[in-house]
Formats: C-alpha cells, sequence, structure tokens
C-alpha cells in the first residue's frame, strides 16, 4: 500500500551564509491532521521564496526507499524532515513520478508533480556530507515538488492514490539527469495541447534545454 508516513513543517528558522540569512529546510515531523493549502501545510514557511515555495512548489515529497539508500551509503539515518521534505512516502516512486502526475492523499488532498527538486548549498550545509549538492544530484533521487490542486487534511498513514498519470511519460528523475530534447518536446506538446499545463519553472527549464540542444 502507497502511504504517507510523515508530515513535516519548518520547526524554526536558523541562521544561514547564504544570501538570505536564514533557511526553512529545518522541517520536522507533526501529528495529527494537518491541512494543505494552495501554499503548502499551513504553518510551514520557507525563507528563499525566489526558488521554494510558491504555488508550484508547494510541497516536497521525497519516499523513504530513496532516503533508505542514503541512509545505507552514508551510514546514518535520513531522519523525516532532515532533507527539508514535508510529505515523507511509503511505496511510492517519487523521482519516477510523471511530470504532471496527480496523487490524491487520503480522501481530499490532490497534489499535482510539477518538477524536481535541485539541491542548492543551504542543503549542503544541512546534510555536512563533503561534496553533497554533486553527490545527491548524480545518485538520481532528486524527490519533487508538487503543487496543490485541491486543499483539505491529510495525516501520516493516509492512502497515496495517483488518479491521473500523462502519456508523455517524461519522469523527474529523467528530466532532472538528461534533459532530452526529445523529451523536452514531449512536455511542450502536453503544455501547448492543454492536456498537461507546466509551471513556469518547468517551462523555463525546457526552453533552456532546448536552447541548449540546437
Amino acid at each position: 500500500m502507497s502511504l504517507v508516513e510523515s508530515l513535516c513543517r519548518v520547526h524554526s528558522l536558523l541562521p544561514d551564509p547564504g544570501s538570505v540569512g536564514v533557511t526553512g529546510i529545518d522541517k520536522r515531523p507533526v501529528e495529527g491532521p494537518v491541512r494543505f493549502g494552495e501554499y503548502g501545510l499551513y504553518a510551514d514557511v520557507q525563507a528563499d521564496r525566489k526558488y521554494h515555495g510558491g504555488l508550484s512548489k508547494a510541497v516536497y515529497a521525497y519516499a523513504s526507499e530513496d532516503a533508505e539508500h542514503w541512509a545505507g551509503l552514508l551510514g546514518r539515518e535520513i531522519g523525516y524532515g532532515l532533507f527539508g521534505e514535508n510529505v515523507r512516502t511509503r511505496g511510492v516512486d517519487v523521482s519516477g513520478a510523471v511530470i504532471g502526475e496527480r496523487w490524491m492523499l487520503g480522501a481530499q488532498v490532490v497534489l499535482e508533480v510539477t518538477c524536481p527538486r535541485t539541491p542548492c548549498a543551504t542543503f549542503g550545509r544541512r546534510m555536512g556530507e563533503r561534496g553533497w549538492v554533486r553527490r545527491f544530484a548524480a545518485e538520481g533521487r532528486p524527490g519533487a515538488y508538487l503543487r496543490v490542486v485541491t486543499a483539505g487534511e491529510v495525516s501520516a498513514g493516509d492512502a497515496v492514490r495517483v488518479i491521473d498519470r500523462p502519456d508523455h511519460g517524461v519522469s523527474v528523475a529523467s528530466w532532472f539527469a538528461l534533459r532530452r530534447s526529445a523529451d523536452a518536446a514531449a512536455l511542450l506538446a502536453a503544455h501547448e495541447s492543454g492536456r498537461h499545463p507546466l509551471v513556469p519553472e518547468m517551462l523555463d527549464s525546457l526552453a533552456v534545454a532546448l536552447a541548449s540542444n540546437r
């Protein structure tokens, strides 16, 4: 069964030497039903909203199976929220999700996969592992950002169901790693047809990929 294993939101803003000066990456599990609105989990916050959060990246999801893979490589526990995720899943291929795929969490909330997570220097400082940004990117398990289509409440233990999957077949992981021109064309066709509109961040990414492959 595919389910929500943990829900996490910001515990406190931490000092950070980056340009913003603080970071909201310190996500920790919360108990009971959690309300999801258009900007993600209620009471969550992002410090650098240029690159995190907003309507297109309201929720960051990561799979427990991928976290356990990292735990084996690093020899340390990857606790809930350590990667800055809001939703830790079990039985969901998060990085393998198709861009535009929709999930129902519990009985109310519908989320749509929008784009992969690109690791940043703040994430590297959070982990304290040598070369972390490069290592995380190379492993091809980026996790996914999602937008909130239908608001409502979710609790840990609620089921996750895929209720729609685009036929273009471009996954979060494959786009993150390869950015092939054929995949860019397939995504753009789905967007222009109106079948599966893309978020601005993905459109920008497509434009760069298509320009570099000319």
